[in-house]
C-alpha cells in the first residue's frame, strides 16, 4: 500500500508551490500543459483540480473563467493555495479541500465537466489504488465529462532512478532499484527526497481508464523532444526557430519511444456514456 504519510511529508518540505517556475524544465512543463488543457476544454466548465497542489492550473484556469474546485492530499498545499487565491480575490474557486485521490465521497456523483489529476498517478503504488482512483474520477464525472491524468512513464522513470542514485545514493539501493526496473514502483529507503513512486507503461494506462469507463482522446507525452533541453530551447532568441521547435514537440509527442523516454505524459480521456 502507498504510505500516504510519507507522500504528504515530502510534499510538506518540498517547494511544490514553485515547482514549475523555477527553472525551465518546470516553465516548459507548465507551458505545453496548458497549451494542451487549452486545446480540449470546453469553452465552459465546472472543473476538479484533483492533487492540484498550491493551485498551479487552478489559479490560471479561474482567471480564465472556469468554476475551479481545488484537492489536494497535502494540508499545507491547500493552505498555501488558499492565500494566493484570496490574495488574487479568484471568486470562481469554489472549495479548496484536503482530499486523498482514491477517496471522493466529498463530491456527487456526475458534478463535474473535467477532473485535472495531474499527481496522484504518480505516487498509488499499488493497481487497486489507482483503480478506485479512476473509478471515483469516473463517478464525479458528468456525462462525456474529459480526464486529464499525468503520470511518469515505466523507462523515464526507471532511468530517472538512477540518475537519482548518483546524486542521491541513500535514497536508492539495489533492492528499490530492482523493484523499479521490474514493478515499476519505487520505494524511496530515505525519508529525503521524492516517496512512493509509481512508473506505468502507456498500455497500462489507457487499459486502466479503458476498464474504468473511458475513450481515449489522446495520449502524449508533455514535454517531449524538449525533455532535458529546456535551458537551450528558451535560451533561443529567434522567435520563429522558438516556435518551430515547439511545433516540432507538439507533432511528435504522441511517438510510443518519446512518450516512454522524455518525463511526463498525459492521458486525455471521455467518460464513456
Amino acid at each position: 500500500m502507498t504510505n500516504f504519510e510519507r507522500v504528504k511529508k515530502y510534499y510538506n518540505e518540498f517547494e511544490e508551490k514553485n515547482r514549475l517556475n523555477i527553472d525551465n524544465s518546470g516553465k516548459l512543463e507548465f507551458e505545453m500543459s496548458m497549451r494542451i488543457l487549452k486545446k480540449y476544454l470546453p469553452q465552459k466548465a465546472t472543473i476538479l483540480d484533483l492533487g492540484g497542489a498550491s493551485g498551479t492550473y487552478t489559479i490560471p484556469l479561474a482567471q480564465m473563467g472556469y468554476t475551479m474546485f481545488l484537492a489536494d492530499l497535502s494540508p499545507k498545499l491547500i493552505e498555501e493555495a488558499k492565500e494566493i487565491i484570496e490574495e488574487k480575490n479568484l471568486k470562481n474557486v469554489e472549495t479548496c479541500d484536503v482530499i486523498n485521490a482514491i477517496d471522493l465521497r466529498k463530491y456527487e456523483d456526475n458534478k463535474f465537466d473535467v477532473v485535472i489529476l495531474f499527481g496522484p498517478l504518480y505516487h498509488l503504488l499499488e493497481i487497486e489504488e489507482r483503480e478506485k482512483c479512476i473509478q471515483e474520477v469516473n463517478r464525479v464525472l458528468k456525462k462525456d465529462g474529459i480526464v486529464f491524468a499525468s503520470f511518469i512513464p515505466y523507462l523515464a522513470g526507471s532511468i530517472a532512478i538512477i540518475d537519482r542514485y548518483f546524486r542521491h545514493p541513500d535514497q536508492v539501493n539495489i533492492k528499490n532499484l530492482e523493484n523499479v526496473f521490474s514493478m515499476g514502483m519505487f520505494h524511496n529507503t530515505s525519508e529525503q527526497g521524492f516517496q512512493e513512486g509509481y512508473y506505468a507503461k502507456a498500455e497500462e494506462i489507457e487499459r486502466l481508464f479503458l476498464d474504468k469507463g473511458f475513450e481515449k482522446i489522446d495520449l502524449l507525452s508533455i514535454r517531449g523532444v524538449g525533455y532535458e533541453k529546456e535551458d537551450n530551447i528558451y535560451n533561443v532568441k529567434d522567435k520563429d526557430m522558438f516556435e518551430n521547435i515547439i511545433s516540432i514537440i507538439e507533432k511528435t509527442a504522441r511517438k510510443k519511444e518519446i512518450i516512454e523516454t522524455c518525463g511526463h505524459a498525459m492521458y486525455i480521456g471521455k467518460k464513456k456514456n
